[in-house]
């Protein structure tokens, strides 16, 4: 056997003292060695410090008191009554976030002092003074005791996200969807009865649609505009033209979806009413966004028929005040005066 083959052949059966002892071996690494470097590598991994988050506990309101830490100065939102509300009807939903108040010799007090939270405190305290709360009212909070608490107060307004407008129209909708009229849905979020009905209407649009929006692909405002119709197919084709081209300004887009409809201000829908119109079984297309002059109507061979039979009722009321004839048309063609030559 060749030299070579024998030492490999020796190493192999080798045991683990003589492999270990200094022993001249040639070959790859055994299995023994690789799990021990492997469980080396774990042990260095494992030595990673974890994450080690504060504390929570309840705390009795009569023991919390507002932070000077707190970076909030300047009113905005809903305002510390509507927040009181919304306690009122759905508990606190956000821990607030505290630290404990030490005296000259740095022993705590028993006091908690909230520097991220202040409006939820605020809230809390207006519904004690309401007698709606007990001020022993045991409140979840977080409690630090390392950093800084105008760092911890601007974290928390810094960090925090707001909706995207598209997630707030899906909610509405689902509130609705959940049996919430549209008063109920706009007393509970502290908005018109009219935004409800807006933010509804979007949430209606073509999925596909919504999809764009998301990504950035459509303004807010080329969204409302094609909220103006219900049919998404027809949304869906519009975009398909308007977007391959440079005719995608709201105004545009609205104008596409309302070409085969007749305007509310028409004088064929003034002659019959919109009323009357509606009471048939017509459609209404209606902008909640803009001044629409009373909307479109979508159903126009209806609106024609109408219009004549109208029109028909009417001549018939003339034609008994003894008339010997009478036309009914929508339109007359207009006489051109004859001009003599001179």
């Amino acid at each position: 056997m060749h030299p070579r083959a024998m030492s490999v052949l020796s190493w192999c059966c080798a045991s683990e003292s003589e492999r270990t002892a200094g022993l001249p071996v040639t070959g790859r690494r055994s299995r023994e060695s690789l799990s021990a470097a492997r469980r080396g590598e774990s042990g260095m991994a494992s030595a990673v410090q974890k994450i080690k988050l504060s504390p929570s506990r309840d705390i009795p309101f009569n023991k919390l008191v507002l932070s000077q830490s707190n970076v909030r100065r300047v009113k905005a939102g809903i305002s510390i009554e509507q927040l009181a509300k919304s306690i009122a009807q759905r508990t606190l939903l956000q821990s607030l976030s505290v630290r404990a108040v030490v005296d000259a010799s740095g022993q705590e007090t028993g006091m908690f002092e909230v520097p991220a939270g202040g409006r939820r405190y605020r809230a809390l305290e207006l519904l004690v003074k309401q007698k709606r709360m007990a001020k022993t009212q045991p409140v979840p909070c977080v409690v630090r005791d390392g950093g800084n608490a105008e760092d911890d107060s601007l974290a928390e307004n810094d960090e925090r996200v707001g909706l995207h407008p598209l997630d707030q129209f899906r909610a509405f909708q689902s509130l609705r969807d959940g049996g919430m009229s549209e008063e109920e849905i706009a007393a509970r979020h502290f908005v018109t009865s009219a935004i409800v009905k807006q933010r509804l209407r979007l949430a209606s649009v073509s999925p596909k649609l919504h999809e764009v929006y998301a990504e950035d692909g459509m303004t807010l405002e080329q969204l409302m505009a094609f909220a103006v119709t219900p049919d998404q197919g027809r949304q869906e084709q519009v975009w398909d033209n308007v977007s391959r081209s440079q005719l995608d300004e709201p105004h545009q887009i609205r104008r596409m979806l309302t070409e085969n409809s007749v305007r509310a201000s028409d004088r064929r829908a003034q002659f019959i009413g919109l009323d009357a119109y509606e009471q048939a079984g017509g459609a209404i297309m209606r902008d909640l966004f803009e001044h629409d002059d009373g909307g479109w109507l979508q159903d126009v061979p209806m609106l024609d028929r109408l219009v004549t039979e109208k029109l028909k009722a009417e001549a018939e009321t003339i034609a008994a005040e003894g008339w010997k004839w009478i036309a009914v048309a929508v339109n007359f063609p207009i006489a051109t005066p004859a001009t003599s030559a001179s």
